[in-house]
């Protein structure tokens, strides 16, 4: 007899229904077929076992199994449970009549259990668009294939239940998330809060710039002065996730198998805060059966890279093009996935090697050259992609011990979420752009004019200061969110004065002793 079931397999963020064609004829052995992974194929003892715990078992007969379409290659285990249920339709040991009305997946423990399998949201957005009455899967998995509206979504915890649902035995009991409740409910909810930094007015200051603009920053300063402290605060100023962006974060973070057990929809901006010796592969997303990476797991958060210098300089170089085009491409010899990476760059460093340069009251014991070769670890096309450049100095014992408190998270969000309105508008009839850091040269020069007192200004800045060609552009995108925040039409003088000011790293002379 011949029984088909249907499970999915994922490439990138999209989901690709497989069918299981079962066939239980006479004779001996068991064929398995259709491009399957060693975690697939070893699926037939895992099968034996779990049938064997529940009083079924895998008939004695001559068995395929062929897995279509059969030019794609099946990685891991979830397959097991639409296997061993296409067995045991084949062999007329449970009715068949409902088993291709569902997607089932499923990875099965020897005792018929089911452990938590990934990529279930694709899956389920896709078994949707095919018309599927439901989706039969792990229990743990449930919530987050349950925001999918329009399919019955039923988590099970043991293979006996999906036998007696078929068998009519028993009635599974349907997951149901009302997705705009959770959404809302749990929106923009954070531990940390900008009212907990004392001092360091300068540098929120240049956060709230970072934030409304969506410009990448390096904060420059020495141990202890709060750059990683500020850094997890900046999620709670960005504007909060939108229910569409909120559905397409969720759906990488499942790929990746990173939604726990009670989570159905992600409602806050992913902070990533990667090590200093990941590797590229890591960082951007990669190996044999591409994953995703950092840099697409803070997909509309902030990817923050503590210690800059301290990554290798391979790995920093790989982020280059994901930077500019806010999507990393996947190349292997049968087949090519894209992730989104669209993120705000936040990232930190020591002034130099020892990490008291221009320390108030430490002195810099760093041998000569040796805080220039430091910086030189960071290259001149990366930080060309970093638009804000912000020392950060030790704050005082006075204004740590200071009771009044700072201005809250949710005063700048608002200031934040006026600009990016003023942004969304001018930037709506342009595909792919926001926000004012991921201008083109084009759009610099039609939306950053500026009048003769501030091209005087900007080209003294760049005579005195010695900033670099590289740094022009920076500055007017910086200058164009600064006036945003204001609400001013035009660029002001004073407002390209603040935008220079963020180019430490741009000057000459800047490193060297």
């Amino acid at each position: 007899m011949l029984v088909k079931t249907f499970g999915s397999t994922v490439q990138g963020i999209t989901a690709t229904t497989i069918t299981i064609e079962v066939s239980v004829s006479q004779g001996i052995n068991f064929y398995l077929v259709g491009l399957p992974d060693s975690a697939v194929k070893e699926s037939q003892q895992r099968i034996d076992s779990a049938l064997r715990t529940n009083g079924y078992k895998v008939p004695g007969k001559k068995i395929v199994i062929n897995m279509a379409p059969a030019d794609i290659r099946k990685e891991g285990s979830a397959y097991d449970l639409p296997l061993a249920i296409g067995i045991l339709g084949a062999s007329e040991q449970i009715k068949s009549e409902e088993i291709g009305k569902y997607i089932i997946m499923g990875e099965l423990s020897l005792d018929g259990g089911l452990q938590k399998i990934k990529g279930v949201l694709p899956i389920a957005i896709q078994a949707k668009k095919e018309g599927f009455k439901g989706f039969i899967l792990p229990k743990k998995n449930a919530r987050e294939a349950a925001v999918v509206d329009d399919i019955d979504v039923y988590g099970v915890e043991n293979i006996k239940e999906v036998i007696d649902f078929f068998n009519e035995d028993k009635q599974l009991e349907k997951t149901v998330i009302d997705t705009r409740d959770e959404f809302f409910t749990n929106l923009g909810n954070y531990e940390q809060d900008f009212s907990d930094v004392r001092g360091q007015e300068n540098v929120k200051r240049s956060l709230e710039i970072a934030a409304a603009g969506g410009h990448n920053i390096i904060m420059i300063g020495p141990p202890g002065a709060g750059k990683t402290m500020l850094a997890k605060r900046i999620p709670t100023i960005i504007p909060p996730l939108t229910l569409h962006e909120a559905l397409e974060t969720t759906k990488i973070h499942s790929v990746a198998g990173k939604i726990d057990g009670e989570t159905s929809l992600m409602t806050r901006r992913p902070f990533r805060n990667p090590h200093h010796t990941i590797s590229d592969v890591a960082l951007v997303g990669g190996g044999g059966f591409p994953q995703p990476g950092e840099i697409s797991l803070a997909h509309n958060g902030v990817l923050f890279l503590d210690e800059l210098p301290e990554f290798q300089r391979s790995v920093l170089e790989v982020m280059r093009q994901p930077l500019e085009d806010r999507v990393i491409t996947i190349s292997r010899a049968k087949f090519t996935v894209e992730y989104p990476a669209s993120f705000m760059l936040i990232s930190s460093m020591n002034p130099c090697p020892c990490g008291y340069y221009n320390h108030p009251e430490k002195d810099c014991v760093c041998a000569p050259g040796n805080i220039e070769r430091y910086l030189n670890k960071i290259s001149g096309p990366l930080l060309d992609r970093i638009d804000i450049h912000v020392e950060v100095v030790p704050v005082s014992y006075d204004e740590l011990s200071d009771i009044k408190p700072a201005e809250s998270s949710e005063i700048i969000r608002t200031r934040v979420i006026t600009a990016r309105e003023i942004q969304s508008e001018r930037f709506k009839d342009k595909k792919q752009i926001y926000c004012n850091a991921q201008m083109s040269s084009k759009l610099i020069r039609e939306h950053c004019e500026i009048d003769s007192s501030g091209k005087t200004l900007l080209k003294k800045a760049m005579e005195k200061l010695g900033l670099s060609a590289r740094a022009y552009d920076r500055i007017l995108k910086v200058s164009r969110t600064i006036a945003d925040l204001e609400g001013k039409e035009n660029i002001q003088a004073y407002h390209l004065a603040e935008a220079i000011q963020y180019r430490s790293l741009d000057r000459s002379g800047w490193g060297k002793n």
